[in-house]
């Protein structure tokens, strides 16, 4: 099964492609989506719909995972990143592809142990889930981390309907 998970961000936006084989986990590729600040909202937006529509397109994923927004203190980048956010869904939703939608900390905890994981352990753990990773930079390991997760919830969700039918 191929499965694709997002890290939304307006300026960057990093993806990453995995196949699940029952437990086993390969890296396929993975990057990140750059707008320029500059550019018009709007403008920004469009470019990384198109980019993801390109990538869905590519590699054809079963099944999809996005990182959910936490809020911060600053509510403007707050709003900006959740429009990030749709834009993966609406690229995801017209590739007719459903996705799983997972909290940060439930993301760490699936990968390094540990729901208050650093950024810099969970790019250690994706590089060992996921040997010969390169990884494209920061956003990109945390998109393969949600996809792992993605992967991970599925796997469970079909163990669980063997058991209770």
């Amino acid at each position: 099964m191929i499965l694709i998970g997002f890290d939304p961000g307006l300026g960057t936006t990093g993806w990453g492609v995995i196949a699940a084989d029952g437990n086993r986990l390969s890296h396929v590729a993975n990057g990140q989506i750059k707008t320029e600040p500059s550019m018009e909202l709007s403008r920004r937006l469009y470019l990384l719909h198109g980019a993801l529509s390109e990538i869905i397109r590519s590699y054809r994923p079963e099944g999809a995972a996005v990182e959910e927004v936490l809020g911060n203190s600053n509510a403007q980048s707050t709003l900006k990143l959740g429009q990030a956010r749709g834009v993966v869904l609406l690229a995801a939703a017209l590739a007719e592809v459903s996705v799983g939608e997972y909290h940060p900390s439930i993301v760490k905890k699936a990968v390094v142990g540990t729901g208050g994981a650093e950024k810099r352990q969970v790019q250690a753990m994706v590089k060992v889930l996921l040997p010969g990773a390169k990884l494209a930079g920061p956003d990109a390991a945390d998109a393969l981390a949600v996809a792992i997760t993605h992967a991970h919830h599925l796997a469970s969700a079909r163990a669980m309907r063997r058991i209770i039918p």
